[in-house]
């Protein structure tokens, strides 16, 4: 056997490589499927913080609340699937050695990326067409299609930047501590972005604060879908755009240098 010609690798086919991809889609979406302990809170959670203070305490608040915080939530909901899906969990797989082995695979090596990152969005979709049952249902909130797939639109692919995200917290934390780490960021995330309460009843610096996260943004845009004014969209949707693909870029710098 003449060792010093080895055989030259074999290219994957186009076939090949789209194949490689679904499989790692699919296995993602029912490993997360099958994890009642992450796909439970991300959807029961923003619905019961809906039911609760727009349906139990809507009484209290005005007519046009249970709209508004159909958004708000919304945005919240999204916000999970990315940063906690995403984040926690290549935290906790490059710790115990899976992002290794995924990397010794003969498979696409942005597979394994790009299969977290459909599931967050999927996920995200699916929280965002049950806030808007609960919305018209138990709400009775009125909602004209367009304003529906508005909205549905947003909260799918709003689960980008926070994909993005989680993919850098991943990789800057070790897995035992980044649920903690996550948390940290998250819930002040939501709050100093007027999730819980509107921007106009908070102190005037932390609402100079909110449009550096992008949780602002994203309501912002579920705002005006749901039929509040909210500006012009572009600033937002081009701030979303460029803090993705940068956070991104500096998460998979680190994962080629530091694994």
């Amino acid at each position: 056997m003449n060792v010093s010609n080895p055989p030259a690798p074999v290219a994957m086919t186009s076939q090949r490589v789209l194949g490689a991809y679904l499989q790692e889609i699919r296995a993602e979406c029912l490993r997360y499927l099958r994890s009642p302990s992450f796909m439970l809170p991300s959807m029961l959670f923003p619905a019961v913080f809906y039911l609760m203070f727009a349906v139990v305490l809507g009484a209290r608040q005005s007519a046009e609340a249970p709209r508004y915080l159909l958004a708000a939530y919304a945005t919240f909901g999204v916000m999970g699937p990315g940063m906690f899906g995403f984040g926690v969990s290549l935290a906790l797989e490059r710790e115990n050695g899976l992002l290794t082995l995924k990397r010794a695979l003969p498979m696409p090596p942005a597979a394994y990326l790009i299969g977290k990152m459909v599931m967050a969005v999927l996920t995200a979709l699916v929280i965002a067409l049950l806030l808007q049952t609960l919305a018209i249902q138990v709400a009775a909130v009125s909602l004209t299609l367009l304003q529906m797939l508005h909205l549905t639109l947003i909260c799918t692919f709003g689960a980008l930047p926070f994909s993005a995200l989680g993919l850098l917290l991943g990789t800057l934390v070790k897995g035992s501590g980044a649920p903690a780490v996550v948390n940290l960021l998250y819930l002040p995330m939501a709050f100093l972005s007027g999730l819980w309460f509107p921007l106009s009843i908070m102190p005037s610096f932390l609402q100079q604060l909110a449009p550096v996260w992008p949780s602002h943004h994203v309501n912002a845009l579920a705002q005006s879908a749901v039929g509040f004014d909210a500006g012009s969209p572009w600033p937002h949707v081009l701030w979303l755009g460029v803090f993705t693909v940068v956070v991104c870029a500096i998460a998979a710098r680190r994962l080629r240098r530091h694994g």
